[in-house]
C-alpha cells in the first residue's frame, strides 16, 4: 500500500467517523457527550488525508526517464537490486485496514440489549446511604431506571415515598425466567456498558419478547432480588400499568 492508498483509507475512515457523528449512529458506540470529540477527530482525519494526497501528488516525477528527482540524471538508491528491476511493494495485508472502515460505513449494529443484561451483573452494589433530592413535580413523575434503582436500593425509597413514577426500559429475563426491566449505562463507550436491572411486581408486562421497549408506571415496593451473575441486590417496582413504546433515540443512560 503506497502513500496515496494510505491517504484514501484515512479519508474513508475520517468520513465514516463524521457520518456516524452527525447522525444518531454514534450513540450505539459512545456516550452522547462525546459527540464533539468524534466530530473533531473525523475532521482531523479528513484534513490529514487530504494534505497527504496533495503533498504526494505535487511531488515532481519524471515518468519518461524514471527519474524521481526530475533533474535528468539517473540516481541509484539500490532499491531495484536483486528484484529484477521491480520496485518495492508494501505488504498487501495493509488493505485489510479498510474492513473496519467499510463496517462503520455499511453496518449499523444494534444497541446492547437483553443478551448483555444476562451476561453482566447489575451495576448497582451496596454502599453507604446517600441523600437524594426530592423528585420533580408530576404524577406520575418520569425518572430513569438508574435513578429509581439507586433511590430504592440505597435509601429504601425514602425520597420516592408513595409517589407514582414512570420508567422506560427494555424487557430482559430475570433469575427465574420472569421478565425484568433493564437499561444499559455507559461510562465511556459500549465496551464498558453495564446493566441496571429492576424486578417487576404487581401487574408486570407479559408475553413480550426480549428487547421490547416498554414504559411502566408504578410505585416503590420494599422488595429485592438477587442477581445470579454477581450476587448483588436487584430492587423491584410495583407496576400499576404499562405500555409498549418505540426504542428511544439514545438507548443508554
Amino acid at each position: 500500500m503506497n502513500r496515496q492508498a494510505q491517504a484514501v483509507v484515512l479519508l474513508l475512515l475520517g468520513g465514516a467517523v463524521l457520518k456516524a457523528s452527525v447522525t444518531d449512529i454514534y450513540l450505539r458506540y459512545v456516550k452522547e457527550g462525546l459527540r464533539p470529540f468524534l466530530i473533531a477527530a473525523g475532521i482531523l482525519l479528513v484534513v490529514a488525508a487530504v494534505m497527504t494526497l496533495v503533498y504526494d501528488l505535487r511531488q515532481p516525477v519524471s515518468t519518461a526517464t524514471g527519474d524521481p528527482e526530475g533533474d535528468g540524471q539517473e540516481h541509484d538508491h539500490g532499491h531495484d537490486h536483486g528484484h529484477g528491476g521491480k520496485g518495492h511493494h508494501e505488504p498487501r495485508v495493509g488493505w485489510l485496514l479498510i474492513l473496519p472502515v467499510l463496517g462503520l460505513l455499511l453496518i449499523t449494529p444494534p444497541a446492547l440489549g437483553s443478551y448483555a443484561v444476562g451476561q453482566a451483573g447489575t451495576a448497582l452494589s451496596r454502599q453507604e446511604m446517600s441523600d437524594y433530592p426530592p423528585l420533580p413535580e408530576g404524577d406520575p413523575v418520569k425518572i430513569s431506571v438508574l435513578d429509581y434503582a439507586s433511590r430504592a436500593l440505597f435509601e429504601k425509597g425514602a425520597s420516592i415515598g408513595d409517589r407514582r413514577v414512570r420508567i422506560t426500559g427494555f424487557i430482559a429475563s430475570g433469575p427465574g425466567g420472569e421478565p425484568i426491566l433493564a437499561r444499559m449505562i455507559l461510562s465511556c463507550c459500549a465496551a464498558d456498558g453495564r446493566p441496571i436491572k429492576l424486578g417487576m411486581a404487581g401487574d408486570p408486562p407479559t408475553g413480550l419478547a426480549a428487547d421490547t421497549w416498554v414504559e411502566v408506571v408504578g410505585r416503590y415496593v420494599d422488595r429485592t432480588g438477587t442477581d445470579p451473575v454477581n450476587g448483588e441486590d436487584i430492587p423491584y417496582i410495583q407496576v400499576e400499568s404499562w405500555q409498549q413504546v418505540d426504542a428511544p433515540k439514545n438507548p443508554y443512560e
